[in-house]
């Protein structure tokens, strides 16, 4: 099985972000909430616009461990979520498809794959790629494993180094810097 990668630099995702805003107003919501809050895909595509619309939390029971998740809603999320939710019914899906049916994890598997191609990214990506980055850039910032654990609901913090490629992180700047 090969994982996917988090998107490791700055100007990386910001390249994406780029891409992502001139082509599809949603399909930027849908990467920006991945990388921002650490949802699995099956959880983002599932969000209504009632479930964001004028909320300063986003509450969720997670599909794949029923576990209930609360978290604040970011300054950069807020106003993308006011402006694109404007107009739209409470109880119809966030993410839409032009057909009108909820956007599913395999069109949200080709959207970041097209975005992250079109920014130039080598790695192997896809929808757990938004997860891994948020949990990268959350422990660079951080440094609280603990915290990151309890956030993606993992049984250790070895699990959650390794989810996250801080593991291979250690063991490349390890052999980069053994020279004999």
């Amino acid at each position: 099985m090969t994982t996917v990668e988090p998107i490791r630099k700055i100007e990386d995702i910001q390249k994406v972000e780029r891409f992502l805003a001139e082509k599809s107003q949603r399909d930027l919501l849908l990467f920006t909430i991945g990388t921002n809050c650490g949802l699995r895909i099956s959880d983002i595509v599932a969000l209504n616009v009632g479930d964001v619309r004028g909320k300063s939390h986003i509450q969720i029971i997670e599909k794949k461990t029923g576990k209930f998740k609360k978290f604040p809603i970011n300054s950069k999320l807020m106003p993308m979520f006011e402006e694109y939710t404007e107009g739209k019914s409470a109880d119809e899906a966030l993410f839409k498809t032009i057909f009108k049916n909820r956007v599913d994890r395999f069109a949200a598997y080709h959207i970041i794959k097209d975005a992250c191609k079109a920014a130039g990214l080598i790695e192997k990506v896809g929808t757990h790629t938004m997860r891994k980055t948020f949990g990268y850039h959350h422990y660079k910032k951080f440094k609280d494993v603990a915290m990151l654990q309890k956030i993606f609901n993992h049984s250790s913090p070895q699990i959650t180094l390794r989810y996250i490629g801080i593991e291979q992180d250690q063991i490349d700047e390890s052999y980069v810097n053994f020279i004999l």
